[in-house]
């Protein structure tokens, strides 16, 4: 009796209980799929009659094997959910296919089957053609990878988070920037029966959302670019690096307000940075014009250069004290007069060792600084040393006398640079 609720194709004779074509011409003409899909003929038949399909409930559109028992019915109410519910309401869609069917397993069939099936890849191209391209966003994505990607939480004690109102899982404050702006899309809702000009508004409301979002990330990242969290609650982690940096020259600062509009697209490290590699880039011009100066004068080792820079200044002392001797054989009585005159002047000074081996002009210094011939010898000694030191490449620590105060100490520097022991920018 089982045999007799079987139906077979009448060209091959195959089962075809599950699924058959039937002609509505030809009376008991029953195709299987294969036959039919070839184009069988059986007497009468030809393979351009109508047709009618015949569903016994028990096909399956994947296979036995691949579809854990989907029938073609649960696949035809599956298409119909999907498209009525919408991707991923798979609660509505599983009571809507039927109760045998949980929603987990109509999200997992439908992802398997019909996405990364072989559906899925024959309907969707891996490169969509002329797909217009937003250069705003890199990652082509809606919003921009600053709000897409997250910021590690700040470094902030309890006491300091309940200060800001800071909540550091979320990296969120308890009052943004602009706190009201999720009332423009609060009251939002999708209708069906909506038109063109509320569907229009609705998309302006979320676009000056995202600006909005996009404005508080901005605000959030310069906080952090310049430590300005650390600088509000008064402990400036980078107090102690900046105690050690070197000092800012008067045209740096020139040149840091002339560069001010860079600030908006510079963090404060890359700004820093950038000035760092100019000082460098400097102080390298500067030793290649030193190195070429050698070279014209025949030097080409750098121990080389230590003897040269002395017999430099030797020449250069005694070319000082030729001028001073012709200038005072120039001058006649009247000079004399007014070197016995200045002599006078140097009366605190004059009785006190080493005063014979000062010059004129170093005499004029020491007198009016109020130091003695010794201390200045000793002085001039350290700073020229420490300067063809460093002229050297040699690593020096300058271990000036505890008398010297900061001002003795740049007056004496000012005139050994303009005398031309040392160069400016040494000083």
């Amino acid at each position: 009796m089982a045999e007799l609720g079987k139906k077979y194709c009448v060209y091959c004779l195959a089962e075809v209980s599950p699924l058959r074509f039937r002609c509505t011409e030809c009376q008991d003409i029953e195709l299987c799929p294969e036959c039919f899909s070839a184009g069988a003929e059986i007497g009468h038949h030809r393979r351009y009659h109508g047709y009618q399909l015949v569903d016994g409930g028990r096909f399956t559109l994947w296979g036995p094997e691949a579809e854990g028992g989907w029938t073609s019915r649960e696949e035809q109410l599956l298409l119909d959910a999907i498209e009525q519910f919408g991707f991923g309401n798979w609660e509505d869609m599983a009571a809507h296919v039927g109760a045998s069917r949980t929603p987990q397993e109509v999200m997992e069939h439908y992802v398997s089957m019909y996405i990364h099936g072989n559906l899925g890849k024959a309907c969707i191209p891996d490169t969509i053609p002329n797909r217009v391209t937003d250069h705003t966003c890199p990652s082509g994505g809606p919003l921009s990878p600053s709000l897409t990607t997250p910021l590690p939480p700040l470094d902030i004690s309890v006491a300091e988070q309940q200060q800001l109102g800071y909540m550091p899982l979320r990296d969120d404050y308890e009052i943004e920037y602009d706190q009201d702006a999720e009332t423009l899309i609060s009251g939002l809702s999708v209708n069906y029966d909506d038109d063109d000009v509320e569907i229009e508004l609705k998309r302006a409301h979320v676009d000056m959302y995202v600006r909005k979002l996009r404005e508080r990330q901005r605000r959030k990242n310069i906080a952090r670019d310049y430590n300005l969290v650390p600088a509000f609650l008064g402990k400036d982690k980078k107090e102690k690096e900046r105690a050690a940096r070197r000092k800012v020259t008067k045209e740096e600062k020139e040149l840091r307000l002339k560069l001010r509009p860079l600030y908006q697209f510079m963090s404060c490290k890359e700004f820093d940075d950038l000035f760092e590699n100019m000082h460098k880039e400097k102080m390298l011009r500067a030793k290649i014009r030193e190195l070429q100066r050698y070279r014209r004068n025949g030097i080409t080792k750098m121990e080389e250069s230590a003897e040269y820079e002395a017999a430099r200044h030797k020449r250069e002392k005694r070319k000082e004290n030729k001028a001073a001797a012709a200038a005072a054989a120039a001058a006649g009585g009247a000079k004399r007069g007014k070197e016995d005159g200045r002599d006078g002047e140097f009366a605190a000074i004059e009785h006190l060792p080493g005063f014979e081996l000062l010059s004129d002009r170093e005499k004029v210094l020491c007198s009016s600084l109020n130091l003695s011939p010794a201390r200045y010898v000793t002085v001039k000694t350290i700073i020229i040393k420490d300067h063809l030191q460093k002229r050297q490449g040699i690593p020096s620590k300058s271990r000036l006398p505890s008398y010297l105060d900061k001002v003795l100490k740049k007056r004496i520097l000012n005139f050994l640079t303009e005398s031309g022991w040392i160069s400016r920018d040494a000083s």
